[in-house]
């Protein structure tokens, strides 16, 4: 059985100044999930494409671009499972996507059921302003599916907030310039506080999936937009070394990348600089299926260099993840 997670980048029918259209990308986008040849895919980044008839009182809204991008592929034919707005249809933008060759028994979204919105003033605003909640743009994906000779598997599809700072009333020039390092600091402060948050509301779902199934087989995988020693990372694995308490052992994540050469570990480039942004972390019970691990990251270009527009890449910006199980 092979997992595989993958931040498609920004998929979508129509192009833009930053982004090529869609019938350039087909063909090395559908080369990389051919070559993937994942039996549970989860993607990010694929964006909903608006039906004739949508209105913004009666919204209309498909995943028409993937659609087309696995049309003529094995994944054409199977199950799917995807974000969905309060309307019941996929998000304009960034909805998190699973393909799963088996049924999917259960499927459910979280966003701040296990999680409280946090109440924060900001102190840079211009002017002042209330204190105001704080929420997280998307939910968390987790999938229930039956594996041949394995079980129940439960996959949990993750895009953490990135790393751009949140938007300061009054403290930007433009999309590009802030007006002092302290609004900017403050909105990379909220950012890490909403992707520190998503960690924490998909490790509290983690403790109540093992509280019901001891040995449970989970996956979580997906774009965490943080290094795997940095906080949401470690909030989700759950070590022994961080809670001081032997008897959660059962409830630790275990990270695929450990198998992967320090060498080829990286699926995101920036500034010269390898990053392992993507990650896949399985239970104790899957741990004993795990067999090897791989980022297809060869055809990977440095998205920070100049010129290096999306328009001049068709590829995604970051590379697959995959991770074969013996079943």
């Amino acid at each position: 059985m092979k997992i595989a997670t993958f931040n498609i980048e920004n998929l979508d029918e129509n192009s833009d100044e930053n982004n090529p259209i869609l019938v350039k990308r087909l063909h090395p986008l559908r080369d990389m999930l051919l070559r993937i040849d994942a039996d549970i895919l989860c993607l990010q980044e694929v964006h909903g494409q608006e039906l004739p008839e949508h209105t913004s009182r009666d919204p209309k809204r498909e995943l028409s671009a993937l659609e087309t991008l696995i049309v003529d592929t094995p994944y054409a034919h199977f199950h799917t499972g995807h974000t969905v707005t309060s309307d019941d249809v996929p998000y304009d933008k960034r909805n998190l996507v699973i393909l799963s060759r088996w049924p999917i028994k259960q499927l459910n979204q979280y966003k701040h059921e296990h999680l409280d919105k946090l109440e924060y003033r900001k102190s840079t605003a211009i002017p002042d302003q209330e204190a105001k909640d704080i929420s997280w743009e998307r939910p968390i994906l987790h999938a229930q599916i039956e594996v041949p000779d394995i079980g129940d598997v439960h996959v949990i599809n993750l895009h953490l907030k990135s790393r751009l700072s949140s938007n300061v009333k009054g403290q930007k020039l433009n999309n590009y310039t802030w007006k002092s390092a302290a609004g900017w600091a403050e909105g990379y402060f909220l950012s890490s506080i909403k992707r520190v948050g998503q960690a924490l509301e998909t490790r509290v779902l983690l403790d109540d999936i093992f509280a019901d199934t001891r040995n449970a087989n989970i996956v979580v995988c997906g774009d965490f937009n943080a290094e795997p020693s940095e906080v949401p990372v470690e909030a989700i694995c759950g070590r022994v070394e961080n809670t001081g308490n032997p008897e959660l052992r059962h409830t630790v994540m275990l990270p695929c990348s450990l198998a992967i050469a320090d060498s080829v570990r990286f699926s995101h480039l920036h500034h010269g600089e390898k990053n392992l942004l993507d990650h896949m972390l399985i239970s104790q019970s899957m741990s004993a299926k795990f067999e090897q691990a791989r980022i297809f990251n060869e055809n990977l270009h440095d998205e920070s260099l100049p010129f290096a527009s999306d328009t001049k890449f068709p590829e995604s910006d970051h590379a697959p993840f995959v991770a074969t199980f013996r079943t």
